[in-house]
């Protein structure tokens, strides 16, 4: 009895111990163990939970120093940071590039077959290489400065889809075509507004033109705006010359796309945009001419331009000339003219004689087709009757 009693300890004594291992052994889990308690109520190994409590002051401040960093960066954000000008937003918002989206390419075309293409009229890209080189010189003496005018393009789209387009500030130059009793416009960016500007009232060159948003346009502004549109004008009257005789006149300024509306939103217009620079300034000028008060002289702007005659082929006008005085026509001798009823017609038989009042000295009428050429005399050449020319119809 008195040999079991150690043996019955020791054993105790190594359960504990190996209990008193199994928080170490288990440290790695997320959620430790409790901790054992012996068979007296004893609490063995209050080691690790100090070092538990010690982790936990340890990790205490992290939040805080991750607070300061925030507010440190958010700060030198705020530094950072600036407020975007008129034309940084018209290039995020994509104002000035006009793209249809790819999965609706099947209903645009459909909606847009009916338009008339610019391709088709030759002859106006012609009208407006001489309007850039027209514009040049005129807005040179304007300015008195060097200016540099270039067509950027030419496209075909609906109303209604560029007066969604307008990026605004922007002037919007209501005019007349007085010939063709139909309007145009012509849209002038706040970039040109303020270099034209700025260039009239003696701006120092080589400084960009400041732009001043959220303000509407001055009497001054709008004033020096409108004399360079006359002069834009007149040059369109200008390059239009040589096809036909128009005149366009300056009908109203407006800021609001709404109050320049000149046709309806689904008809077709054609756009041509013009880049002016000045130096280090400059800007936009876009023109729209509705396809209906193009429609007069569209089939002068079908032709093709060759040679240095605007619109004409001399080669080609030769040829049809000299073909012409090789053509062959007929001509009729009409000795007398009668009238006569159905019913006596109907009642001719072979054998029927028909009297004429014509005489061996009447004048015979010569007639090319339906229209009178000549007046003669009937009479004899050879074997054969002849008709001596006498005189010519007059009228």
């Amino acid at each position: 009895m008195t040999a079991d009693v150690p043996e019955n300890e020791g054993v105790t004594e190594n359960q504990a111990a190996e209990t008193i291992q199994s928080p170490e052994a288990n440290a790695a889990e997320p959620f430790p163990a409790a901790e054992p308690v012996a068979e007296d109520g004893a609490v063995p190994a209050e080691e690790p939970a100090t070092d538990a409590v010690q982790s936990e002051a340890e990790a205490t401040p992290a939040p805080a120093a991750e607070a300061g960093n925030i507010g440190e960066n958010s700060i030198s954000e705020a530094k950072n940071s600036r407020i975007l000008n008129q034309e940084e937003i018209d290039s995020l918002l994509g104002f000035r590039d006009i793209h249809i989206d790819s999965e609706a390419d099947d209903l645009q075309s459909v909606f847009n077959s009916s338009m008339v293409s610019y391709e088709r009229l030759p002859m106006l890209e012609v009208v407006f290489d001489r309007l850039v080189r027209m514009l040049s010189t005129s807005l040179r003496n304007l300015t008195q400065d060097n200016v540099d005018v270039s067509l950027d393009e030419v496209v075909s789209l609906r109303f209604g889809d560029y007066l969604n387009s307008i990026p605004l500030p922007a002037m919007l130059a209501v005019f007349k075509a007085e010939e063709w009793d139909n309007y145009g416009l012509i849209t002038i960016d706040s970039s040109l507004i303020y270099s034209t500007v700025d260039v009239l009232l003696g701006g120092r060159r080589g400084t960009a033109a400041m732009r001043i948003e959220g303000r509407p346009y001055t009497t001054i502004e709008r004033n020096l705006v409108e004399r360079m549109i006359h002069v834009i004008l007149a040059d369109l009257s200008a390059a239009f010359d040589p096809l036909s005789q128009i005149s366009f006149h300056f009908d109203r300024l407006e800021t609001n796309p709404r109050l320049a509306t000149i046709s309806r939103h689904s008809n077709a217009v054609i756009l041509a945009r013009f880049r002016i620079d000045m130096e280090d300034r400059g800007g936009r000028l876009e023109l729209v001419i509705p396809y209906a008060t193009l429609e007069p002289i569209r089939e002068l702007l079908l032709q093709m331009f060759m040679g240095e005659k605007f619109g004409r082929d001399t080669i080609w006008e030769t040829h049809l000339a000299q073909e012409l005085w090789m053509t062959e026509v007929d001509l009729s001798a009409v000795l007398e003219k009668k009238v006569l009823s159905l019913k006596d017609v109907l009642q001719w038989k072979v054998g029927s004689q028909l009297l004429l009042d014509a005489t061996a000295d009447s004048d015979i009428e010569l007639l090319c087709g339906d229209i009178p050429m000549f007046y003669g005399r009937m009479g004899r050449k050879g074997q054969n009757i002849a008709v001596q020319i006498e005189d010519k119809v007059k009228g």
